[in-house]
């Protein structure tokens, strides 16, 4: 992409704050929807689903939470959930992730539970498995956090004063974590 942007509107993906809320704008499973779609293996309902997530541009959702107290942002593509949480992380913090708030499609979980996962999951895994901790989660959830996504949502790290304010104007998004002190983990997975 070749721009001009004012300096003081560049939004980081790793100056996150202690304390901060993530936010996270879209579900996850598009990448093993999609592939699950095309064996055969997930529904039409799953798979218009997905696409309709996909054709929803970030811009919306930036253009929503832009009035609020961002501190940092990034997509969720081809990295995968945790993948993308980890490149947020610096040494000064860690982000704690509460697995139960992250949303993603129904039909993902079945998948995951098959093991009807992408080689780019596979591939996220074995490239931040070593960066993530998990505590009682099981694998099926795991391989859902490590689903490349086409088009995926947007993580905001947002004051916690303003997460209730930026989650109201978001349709669909959830508080999935929190910018810790840092720990042993660039992203502990709860």
């Amino acid at each position: 992409m070749t721009g001009v942007v004012h300096p003081g509107r560049i939004l980081r993906n790793n100056t996150c704050q202690v304390g901060d809320q993530i936010i996270l704008t879209k579900p996850l499973g598009v990448g093993m929807v999609t592939v699950a779609y095309r064996l055969g293996e997930a529904s039409t309902e799953s798979y218009v689903q997905a696409v309709g997530h996909m054709q929803t541009l970030n811009k919306y959702a930036m253009e929503a939470a832009r009035p609020f107290r961002l501190h940092a942002c990034t997509d969720v593509t081809g990295f995968g959930f945790l993948g993308h949480l980890n490149e947020m992380v610096t040494p000064e913090y860690s982000i704690r992730v509460t697995a139960d708030r992250v949303p993603f499609l129904p039909e993902a979980r079945r998948l995951a539970e098959a093991f009807l996962v992408t080689a780019g999951g596979l591939k996220n895994r074995k490239f931040a498995g070593g960066k993530v901790e998990f505590r009682n989660i099981d694998t099926a959830t795991e391989e859902i956090f490590f689903d490349p996504q086409t088009s995926g949502g947007l993580l905001m790290s947002v004051h916690p004063r303003d997460a209730e304010a930026v989650l109201a104007a978001l349709d669909g998004a959830a508080i999935v974590g929190e910018v810790v002190a840092r720990g042993a983990w660039d992203v502990i997975v709860e």
